[in-house]
């Protein structure tokens, strides 16, 4: 992948009134530089305020919010500085300039996002301790400035994914986890675990691969859409005293792959179409249609 320093699309109407330039750097340490002075207007002492946004866009109280001073950078601007070993939980954070005794705030607009640290990672497994943590500063729909992070303790980063003509292989990369003789990926409908299939994984020096047939056995008959979620059991099936590590692609500067990685339907047995699919938190997934969708 090429690396690129992005330009934001301005909103069709401004009202944040903070702009931020942002370098996001591998180890999860990300930059915020304001273009123009934040605190124009207000008291010294402004913060930028992350906040984790819960379900329906709202943002999460129960979560405690994340302040960053504001500090001269020596170049007329002001800078804020995320640590990559600040703890942020798993999710959306929305960036907020706040000023000292208010507990709301101004929404910040993203400026130049560099995202080329996050290219391309190539961590080594052996050598990740404390698990996995991603942070993508990105523009939210709105036009705001949000950062997506994943907190993973054991991870599963699918890697290519290759076609045959009755079963797709996926190659990745098993973070904090190692493989045992009976490891194995389950595939199941999102709150089905009843009716989940399972594959056997090979691998080795923290590398899995598997194959995983179109034809479903449980799938049965398929009248409307149905998502399927892709586990790795590094230790075996489901039940034998192993968790289950959802198979994701977060090691790069892509923070949602949902529409930019798509993949051929294939046709399975019952005039049933599968389709491999990112979700919109970067987890790989397969979609099962009726083929008489596609008609």
């Amino acid at each position: 992948m090429t690396a690129q320093v992005l330009r934001p699309t301005p909103p069709a109407e401004s009202t944040a009134g903070c702009v931020a330039d942002c370098i996001a750097d591998a180890d999860g340490r990300i930059t915020f530089d304001f273009l123009r002075d934040p605190r124009e207007g207000g008291a010294s002492g402004a913060v930028l305020l992350l906040r984790l946004r819960g379900r329906k866009g709202r943002s999460d109280r129960a979560v405690e919010d994340v302040r960053l001073p504001l500090s001269p950078d020596g170049d007329g601007r002001l800078r804020a500085v995320l640590p990559g070993r600040a703890e942020l939980a798993e999710g959306r954070w929305d960036a907020w300039v706040q000023q000292p005794g208010t507990d709301g705030g101004t929404a910040v607009e993203p400026g130049i996002r560099d995202l080329r640290a996050l290219v391309d990672r190539t961590s080594d497994p052996a050598g990740t301790v404390g698990g996995v943590v991603v942070r993508i500063p990105y523009p939210t729909a709105d036009g705001r400035l949000a950062v997506r992070c994943w907190v993973r303790v054991a991870h599963a980063e699918a890697g290519p994914i290759t076609f045959g003509p009755a079963a797709m292989t996926v190659d990745g990369t098993l973070y904090g986890a190692e493989l045992g003789d009976n490891a194995c990926v389950e595939a199941r409908p999102a709150g089905r675990p009843e009716r989940s299939c399972r594959t056997p994984v090979t691998g080795r020096d923290g590398r899995f691969s598997f194959r995983l047939p179109y034809d479903l056995p449980t799938a049965g008959p398929v009248t409307a859409p149905q998502l399927w979620e892709l586990w790795l059991f590094p230790g075996g099936p489901r039940g034998s005293g192993t968790g289950g590590i959802r198979i994701s692609r977060i090691l790069d500067d892509i923070w949602d792959r949902k529409k930019i990685f798509v993949y051929p339907p294939r046709a399975a047995k019952g005039d049933i179409l599968v389709v491999p699919c990112y979700s919109a938190d970067n987890d790989l997934c397969l979609r099962l249609e009726p083929a008489r969708r596609h008609d």
